[in-house]
């Protein structure tokens, strides 16, 4: 059970910043108080990486005892007041519930927002979670079953007076699920310009991860050029490669399941052929040798051999900061696949191969990827059918008259 509030309003806090330059956060922030229920002397603090966010953390110390919480309660992270807590804020819940919460909790909450302070977690925050959860490709019960565990810790937390809204309550994430599934309606406003900005992405990705390790760079140029999803690039095997016509047949991929990742059909459930284009095909052989003969084994794996996952390329590669730095904030793993076909549409693929390639259920997803003078010159040809069908169809004769007396 979380720390209830001890501080009541009027008490005095001191409150000091200390720098220490051999730290990796230099500038530690602290406060001190008394406990009035022990008399004893309390402090607590917290290692910034400036003098502005130390003053920041202590102004928000300041404003939580004015409130009457106790500095510990108002810091607490969100792992460890839900860890305290968990018993709580999911009282009520039938057993055969408590094991999928608890697991979002443990595999996804924890990992995206368990670092932050309760009364840092805002509805923005959460939002952006919640579509990297989408992105990573979670199931919708997945998802759903985190976005509940999450919603009764943080109401939990509204009791308990830390907060005083439920940030969790987010709405209409179901829609970009719709999103997902269609694609979007302007894919190709999220693909990389050129082979050149692919290639430094890839390098900067390899030069932010643990030991530079460079197969993170290789499935995303890989990713790139075949439009292919992180986890059908993760569940491809050496034996799919026909490396006498340079041809990937996509058979499976591999997704987030209880338990860890498992390898299951592709997301269309039907296997598709996409060409291995000449820029990439050393990069593949050079993969393929190094996995051995058995046509089982794995084209990509992460530095020690285990399945990859677009979280898994994420975190190892500090995703997030480096598409930041690079001018593209927007960039997701997926968006890689968009990067690929659009550069297939704009190198005069026909949109019937096109759709083949990228296993599209609708021509119309498909149709999303081509230029727009391209959808104008389309858009001309169907009114030109509709002026011919206009024309063919047959003229209503006009009503009898009816005479009367």
């Amino acid at each position: 059970m979380a720390e209830k509030a001890v501080v009541p309003v009027g008490v005095r806090l001191s409150t000091d910043i200390e720098y220490r330059p051999d730290r990796v956060n230099p500038y530690r922030a602290r406060v001190r108080w008394f406990d009035p229920a022990t008399k004893r002397r309390l402090s607590l603090s917290e290692g910034k990486a400036d003098e502005d966010e130390a003053q920041e953390w202590l102004q928000s110390v300041i404003e939580a005892a004015q409130a009457g919480l106790s500095p510990s309660l108002a810091t607490m992270k969100l792992a460890e007041y839900g860890d305290a807590n968990m018993n709580l804020a999911l009282r009520g819940l039938e057993l055969k519930t408590l094991d999928p919460y608890l697991a979002g909790w443990r595999m996804r909450v924890v990992p995206a927002l368990g670092h932050l302070a309760v009364r840092m977690i805002t509805n923005g925050a959460v939002d952006r979670t919640v579509q990297n959860w989408i992105a990573d490709e979670h199931s919708r019960s997945t998802v759903k079953n985190t976005i509940a565990v999450l919603v009764r810790v943080m109401e939990q937390a509204v009791r308990d007076g830390i907060i005083k809204v439920n940030p969790a309550r987010v709405t209409g994430w179901q829609k970009l699920y719709k999103q997902a599934e269609d694609e979007l309606l302007d894919p190709r406003a999220l693909a990389l310009p050129d082979w050149e900005t692919l290639v430094a992405l890839a390098d900067s990705l390899v030069a932010a991860s643990h030991d530079q390790y460079r197969g993170w760079g290789d499935v995303v140029i890989f990713a790139a050029c075949t439009a292919a999803r992180i986890g059908e690039i993760s569940g491809c095997r050496v034996g799919d490669i026909d490396t006498t016509q340079w041809i990937w047949t996509v058979r499976r991929q591999t997704t987030p399941a209880p338990g860890g990742l498992t390898d299951k059909g592709t997301k269309g459930k039907r296997a598709r052929k996409v060409p291995i284009v000449e820029e990439i095909r050393p990069l593949v052989a050079q993969h393929i040798l190094s996995a051995g003969p058995n046509p089982d084994a794995r084209l990509f794996t992460g530095p020690r051999g285990g399945r990859i996952s677009t979280a898994v390329l994420r975190d190892a590669t500090h995703w997030d900061d480096v598409v930041t730095k690079l001018g593209y904030e927007h960039l997701r793993r997926h968006d890689l696949r968009h990067t690929g076909l659009t550069w297939f549409a704009d190198a005069g693929v026909q949109v019937h191969v096109l759709r083949r390639i990228a296993g599209h259920g609708s021509l119309t997803t498909t149709q999303r990827y081509l230029h727009p003078d391209v959808h104008k010159i389309t858009a001309a040809g169907a009114a030109l059918s509709a002026h011919f069908t206009a024309l063919r169809a047959p003229r209503s004769l006009p009503s009898p008259i009816v005479m009367t007396r």
